[in-house]
């Protein structure tokens, strides 16, 4: 599970990185308050920015602890700079890259209790609809939020590099 799901979320993450550079580059040239611009959502009732950077992280690092049969560490929910969200995206990246892949030799045998379910779900079901669907989800809306405010990326920006290989 590690290569299918943990692998593609630090993918994720990096690109994340690369996204929040060129929007702090982006609101300088613009003189758009980096606050202003970490605080901008899609819709009034949707996290902002900065939100979206720290669900993605969270889900990021719960996948690789519950997947390696850890505990996720915790992580304050009290950035406010883009230097911030790039330092909390890099110790997201830091831990999960510290899980070493054998740890998720047997994740697949795995059952994962989330906090807001009463019974436990199997571990393929929690990576691919929760961690999976939710690093996705806030990295999309990340993206997207920059998008509409002017921030020159794209889809490439959002996906890198695409890796083929022969069936």
């Amino acid at each position: 599970m590690y290569h299918q799901v943990i692998a593609q979320c630090a993918r994720q993450l990096d690109h994340l990185l690369a996204i929040l550079d060129r929007a702090e580059t982006f609101a300088a040239a613009e003189g758009i308050a980096p606050e202003a611009l970490l605080a901008e959502r899609l819709a009034p009732d949707m996290y902002p920015l900065m939100a979206q950077i720290q669900a993605a992280c969270d889900y990021a690092k719960g996948g690789a602890a519950h997947l390696s049969g850890q505990t996720p560490p915790r992580h304050p929910d009290d950035e406010q700079t883009f230097a911030e969200a790039r330092a909390r995206v890099r110790k997201t990246l830091d831990y999960m890259r510290g899980v070493a892949p054998a740890a998720f030799a047997d994740a697949a045998e795995r059952t994962i209790q989330l906090p807001w379910k009463a019974a436990p779900v199997a571990a393929e079901a929690y990576a691919l609809q929760v961690v999976l669907a939710n690093v996705y989800f806030h990295t999309g809306i990340a993206y997207a939020i920059l998008r509409k405010r002017g921030v020159n990326i794209g889809k490439a920006d959002f996906l890198g590099e695409i890796y083929r290989r022969d069936a």
